[in-house]
């Protein structure tokens, strides 16, 4: 790492730190040249490929920002949004590369916007999935109510006796 005082290319590490939970490093070096100090920031860049073919970089506020607008007039509150950006950014961080497709980004939205609000799961996969007749919505509420979805479909445990299952007839 080059010195920046006095552009020395060499310098020793003092100290490293992880920072926001192992996104990022900061080391703390000393120049082997005028043995000034200066500390460095190191972050993983995560970019999205738009399906246009350009590049940014990935940023919660946009998926805050999309996942809001599906959450319109919804019981749904900003941590939950903050989480489930987390856990997408996470998400998307754990594929391990450096780009990843904007589809995949959509992807990775929709599992845990399932789970927060199925009405917002919705209206988010009705544009992510370019929706085009109520067959398509019909569609997507099959999906919802199939036995493998749990949220919201299991009866509540607390309601039922223990040792139920001493209670049920034997099958003939």
């Amino acid at each position: 790492m080059r010195c920046p005082y006095c552009r020395h290319p060499d310098s020793r590490v003092l100290d490293s730190r992880e920072v926001d939970e192992g996104q990022v490093i900061r080391r703390r070096r000393s120049c082997s040249d005028c043995s000034r100090r200066f500390t460095t920031v190191e972050e993983a860049t995560l970019a999205v490929i738009k399906r246009s073919g350009v590049t940014e970089p990935f940023t919660r506020a946009k998926v805050v920002a999309g996942v809001r607008r599906a959450c319109q007039g919804r019981p749904v509150d900003e941590d939950a949004l903050a989480k489930l950006a987390q856990d997408v950014e996470d998400a998307v961080r754990a594929s391990g590369v450096a780009e990843i497709p904007s589809g995949e980004v959509g992807l990775a939205i929709l599992g845990p916007l399932r789970e927060l609000d199925e009405v917002a799961y919705l209206r988010f996969a009705s544009v992510y999935n370019s929706f085009t007749s109520a067959a398509d919505f019909e569609a997507a509420i099959a999906d919802l109510r199939r036995p493998n979805h749990s949220a919201g479909t299991e009866t509540d445990p607390g309601s039922r006796r223990p040792n139920d299952s001493q209670h049920q007839p034997a099958s003939v």
